[in-house]
């Protein structure tokens, strides 16, 4: 889909044909709309449809006629049946007359600015427009991961009971969302690194406290998302030895019950053996039986209560 947008007095208006100093937005865009925005601005279809591509790597490549810049923003997909985090290409292409960006979905990041009002926005200032991207970018980036620091504490919260499967896969999904973060940031960090030293950038002043900015905030993200990690490691670690933990409690109560139903097995044994029954112990007498099940019963309870002391029942 091609949408066209252009700001006039602060406004942001949709429109139809093309103007110079206009903002030209792909959303997941057909061949024919890429092969028609790549002819009317003489820009190479590849590049044009290079952010499509989900394994695309983050970079900036200067040609002739335009500049190509890619770099990775976050998005949410189902795993599991449920939401989780990664990374997808966004990119963002100036030319003489345009600035057009291309994704593969609909993403909060674009959104932001078609939906809200923003001070000092204008589609003509390509530099400070793409350093607006990013910085909502890196905002984007920090709110999902608060969102996953919250679903880690609820997983804490629940170690007190009965630990699932699916808390350790939720677990998993949410380190692998971390891992995502983590590089993407770290590789959108080298593209400001290599807008800011690019010579050939119309840069004003007014900018550079906005560039600040995003410096600042990618940095931020990428501390939190390493913060997050060394947490998130130690709350697997948790899971595991309280797993470890209750399975050597089961397995303590299951040999403390298997020593003590093994005494009657013992007793019942040593009488049930073919020998002379004069030399067995209570076996003449009437209530015979009844005193050696009272002798087995009362062994029992001495070894239970022993065990009980012993902390392994």
């Amino acid at each position: 889909m091609i949408s066209k947008y252009i700001t006039d007095n602060g406004t942001l208006r949709e429109i139809n044909e093309f103007t110079p100093g206009m903002w030209i937005n792909l959303t997941a865009p057909s061949h024919d709309e890429s092969l028609e925005i790549a002819e009317k601005y003489n820009i190479d279809l590849a590049d044009v449809r290079a952010a499509l591509d989900e394994e695309e790597s983050s970079r900036v490549d200067v040609n002739e006629d335009y500049v190509l810049i890619l770099f990775d923003i976050p998005t949410v997909e189902i795993r599991h049946n449920q939401e989780a985090y990664t990374t997808i290409p966004l990119g963002i292409i100036w030319t003489d007359e345009a600035i057009i960006t291309v994704c593969s979905v609909e993403t909060p990041v674009i959104k932001h600015f078609i939906v809200n009002h923003l001070r000092d926005f204008t589609t003509k200032k390509q530099v400070r427009f793409t350093y607006q991207i990013i910085y909502r970018t890196n905002m984007l980036y920090q709110s999902y991961l608060r969102i996953i620091d919250r679903r880690r504490l609820e997983m804490e919260e629940k170690m007190g009971g009965i630990t699932e499967n699916a808390d350790i896969v939720n677990l998993h999904e949410l380190e692998s969302n971390l891992v995502y973060f983590d590089t993407s940031l770290r590789a959108n960090r080298m593209i400001v690194d290599r807008l800011t030293r690019y010579s050939g950038i119309k840069k004003f002043p007014e900018d550079q406290e906005l560039l600040d900015d995003v410096i600042v905030e990618n940095l931020q993200a990428i501390e939190m998302t390493q913060i997050y990690r060394d947490i998130l490691k130690g709350t697997r670690e948790l899971m595991s030895t309280m797993i470890d933990n209750r399975q050597n409690e089961i397995m303590k109560y299951l040999t403390a019950i298997t020593i003590v139903m093994a005494i009657p097995t013992i007793i019942s044994g040593i009488y049930g053996m073919n020998v002379n029954g004069e030399g067995m112990p209570f076996s003449q007498s009437t209530y015979g039986f009844a005193i050696v099940c009272g002798i087995t019963l009362l062994v029992c309870l001495i070894v239970a209560f022993f065990l009980k002391k012993r902390k392994m029942l």
